[in-house]
């Protein structure tokens, strides 16, 4: 193709923009038209919810590029309020609508990029049309909500949709001190990842002061007097002075349909790997176009920045005749949410299940860095693989600090066909505060390949609920650790006292073990299975059976404890108020004895060091722990609610740590504790029965209660009475009847016999020996 040809592109920002930017790299002599129905050709729209909430305070460091600035560097015709209605396909032109002038021309091409990205979705519910119900798209959407929230005074806003841009501008409106109710149609937030993932975002969100409704919708929208009144399927009606849409977008797509060209199954314009239309003269990109997914081969729509950017350069590339090809989309993302990152790669455990991809998983939930060096925080991942070959088909991870990293590295392995076993080998860089000797992604390579090598079988949290009589429970924490909640039926002996113990359980049930995180109940099932029983390791744990749970309650998460009063103060590191974080304060006239720095310790450990300093403490004192544990927030008010403790300061504070203070109350004064002590610790034998071997199995059994920390009552009936006998009691008066009776029974337990398999005898000669 000769180099000197007219190039024209519909639409700037990622996809657009790049496109403009390559075609110029590659050819000095092509010209090249860029229009632009919006002021702006080049902006960072994922830059704008910061920008609200004062993050990036200077609105010009979102503008990329100018029309003038690109004019300068790229030499591009650039024509920003310009407005492409329609493509002639025969002839090669398209007609342009000046929108400033009502002019309308045409324009002849040789090639043409489509780049209209996508559109907000706005379903038909009464009142949408309101000024004060918004969406965030562009500029003009962001100064639009800018202005409401500088000037008006805002006091409550909400959002309606729990995606990427719902989650930034709940937090936005939030850092901005504004109270925010968050409205999700699904049963979580951030649909792209698990249920059991996004209960940790749906804290952070809980802990930072803002209402969430899941499962629910908007059914209207009125305004009186200036307050928008937003009618809930609940029935209740919430109050507030903004409305912001963020429920989804869908691909913009009329220019294409009214072309003529093809549309897929997903609503996308439909393209090859070189990014070209139905048309071969015309190419789509960016958030209009559908995609291949990487791992699961559909056609999928994925509206990133990124893919956008590399579609408009493989676009250009083929235009100059470059043998560059798009290589489908993974759906690699991340997104903060406050003090914790979520990000995700290739496939979740939905979709795979939607498509009926076999896999397996593990979750895992290491340091971000060395353990020992300050400011580590845990990391909650999970892996996907194919259970035969290992080949990684998605990842998820949430925590303070390392999740991008750790998502891009699995991305990469995505990417390349790495299997888990792969992962083990990775020699990935460590210096205490960047990473750990193991990094988590060595770490997930190590469990997944003994899942698959056989080294060690997992369940999941739904073989533990479902289990039955037939299967043993078997809780290897500390007892502190159970203090803060354990799974209901389950036998507790920690793992460096499971080797004495081992006669406690019976060989022939199924045991499923678990830990915290998942890590002693590994080394409990090695020790397990190398002594003959059969056993699997609940893979993340307690921490993500909790999860679990969380993300499957009817009602949904209640992840934050209800408090007897509240206020919004935390203070920061530096001593100033921040008003943006909700701060539960009772009980505050409790002696404050000792404050625990907590941080970098992984969970159990905060809780570990809370239990211990307890133990110290007199009832009426206090002390005071801050943790950077994001599952912290989670674990202290389960603690305190089993021990009876109070719970009186749950706050975030800067820098992703959480503190929290507890006054200790006197033993008459944990009705929880003792409620527990009462269910589970106390058991009762009742001894029916005269064999000698059915009343010996009785007192195995009460001892082994015994040996548990049980209070035991033994109750004999009257055939069991008989064990109890003297072979030489003191003379007594008796009644015929009672002379009688006491013919016919035995004496003593030196006179019982066997229920069965007496074997002529030697069988309880044996057993009484």
């Amino acid at each position: 193709m000769s180099e000197k040809q007219r190039i024209v592109i519909v639409g700037g920002v990622a996809g657009g923009a790049s496109a403009a930017a390559r075609l110029r790299r590659l050819s000095e002599d092509a010209e090249i038209i860029l229009f632009e129905r919006g002021d702006y050709i080049s902006f960072a729209n994922c830059g704008l919810p910061y920008h609200i909430g004062g993050v990036i305070p200077e609105r010009k460091r979102l503008l990329v590029q100018t029309p003038q600035s690109f004019k300068n560097r790229f030499n591009v015709d650039v024509r920003v309020h310009s407005e492409v209605t329609s493509i002639d396909r025969v002839l090669k032109e398209v007609t342009v609508t000046d929108r400033k002038t009502d002019r309308v021309y045409t324009e002849r091409y040789d090639s043409l990029i489509l780049s209209p990205g996508a559109e907000p979705v706005k379903p038909p519910i009464p009142g949408l049309d309101n000024d004060n119900v918004l969406t965030l798209r562009n500029m003009a959407d962001m100064d639009a909500i800018k202005k409401i929230v500088d000037c008006n005074a805002l006091s409550h806003a909400v959002v309606v949709g729990g995606g990427y841009i719902g989650l930034e501008m709940a937090e936005a409106l939030r850092e901005r001190n504004i109270d925010v109710t968050l409205v999700e149609l699904a049963d979580q937030v951030f649909n792209v990842i698990d249920p059991e993932m996004a209960v940790a975002v749906q804290q952070q969100l809980q802990l930072h002061g803002i209402k969430l409704y899941l499962k629910t919708s908007v059914d209207s929208v009125e305004q009186e007097g200036g307050v928008l009144h937003v009618q809930l399927s609940t029935g209740e009606t919430i109050q507030a002075g903004l409305m912001v849409m963020a429920i989804g977008v869908k691909p913009e797509t009329t220019l294409a349909k009214k072309a003529g060209l093809e549309i897929g199954e997903r609503g996308g314009i439909s393209v090859n790997e070189r990014m070209q239309t139905t048309d071969p003269a015309i190419y789509a990109v960016g958030d209009a176009v559908e995609v291949n997914d990487f791992v699961g081969g559909f056609k999928s729509l994925v509206p990133l920045a990124g893919p956008a950017n590399r579609q408009g350069r493989i676009a250009a590339d083929h235009i100059f005749d470059r043998a560059s090809v798009y290589r489908d989309t993974q759906g690699t993302g991340i997104c903060k949410v406050f003090d914790i990152a979520v990000g995700m790669t290739g496939l979740s455990e939905k979709m795979l299940g939607r498509m009926g991809i076999p896999y397996e998983k593990i979750y895992i939930h290491p340091a971000s860095h060395a353990g020992y060096y300050p400011g580590a925080a845990q990391i909650s991942l999970k892996l996907l693989f194919d259970p035969e070959s290992g080949k990684i088909l998605g990842a998820q991870a949430t925590g303070a600090g390392g999740v991008d990293k750790r998502i891009d590295i699995l991305a990469v392995a995505i990417r390349a066909g790495l299997t888990v076993h792969d992962l083990k080998d990775l020699e990935l860089c460590y210096a205490p505060p960047f990473g750990s000797a193991k990094d988590p992604v060595n770490y997930a390579g190590f469990v997944a390949s003994n899942v698959i090598n056989g080294d060690v079988s997992v369940c999941h949290v739904e073989d533990v609920v479902g289990a039955n009589g037939d299967i043993i429970i078997l809780d290897v924490r500390t007892s502190a650790e159970v203090m803060g909640g354990t799974i209901a039926g389950a036998v507790n002996i920690p793992l460096d006292d499971l080797r004495g113990r081992l006669g406690e359980l019976d060989k022939n049930k199924e045991i499923l073990v678990y830990c915290q995180v998942g890590l002693r109940g590994y080394l409990a099932c090695r020790i397990l299975t190398q002594n003959g029983y059969q056993c699997r390791n609940l893979t993340g744990g307690y921490k993500t059976y909790k999860a679990t749970l969380a993300a499957q309650s009817p009602s949904g998460p209640d992840l934050v404890p209800t408090m007897e009063a509240s206020s919004r103060e935390i203070t920061s590191d530096s001593g100033e108020v921040d008003e943006r974080s909700k701060t539960i304060n009772t009980e505050s006239q409790a002696t404050l004895v000792k404050t625990i720095d907590a941080c970098g310790l992984q969970c159990p450990g905060p809780v570990m060091e809370i239990n211990n300093e307890m133990a110290n403490l007199q009832p009426g004192e206090s002390l005071t722990v801050v943790a950077d544990d994001p599952g912290f927030a989670a674990d202290i008010p389960a603690w305190c609610q089993s021990t009876g403790h109070k719970l009186t300061h749950l706050t975030p504070q800067a820098g992703g740590k959480y503190a929290a203070t507890i006054v200790k109350r006197p033993p008459a004064a944990c009705p929880a504790l003792a409620e527990s002590s009462q269910a589970v610790k106390q058991k009762t034998m009742v001894v029916f029965s005269g064999d000698f071997d059915k009343l010996m199995a009785s007192f195995i059994i009460a001892n082994g209660a015994a040996a548990m920390g049980s209070k035991v009552t033994m109750f004999f009936t009257f055939w069991g009475l008989n064990a109890l006998r003297k072979s030489n009691p003191p003379s007594m008066k008796k009644t015929f009847i009672e002379r009688m009776f006491g013919l016919m029974m035995p004496r003593g337990a030196d006179k019982l016999t066997m229920s069965q398999m007496n074997m002529g005898g030697m069988g309880l000669a044996m057993i009484k020996g």
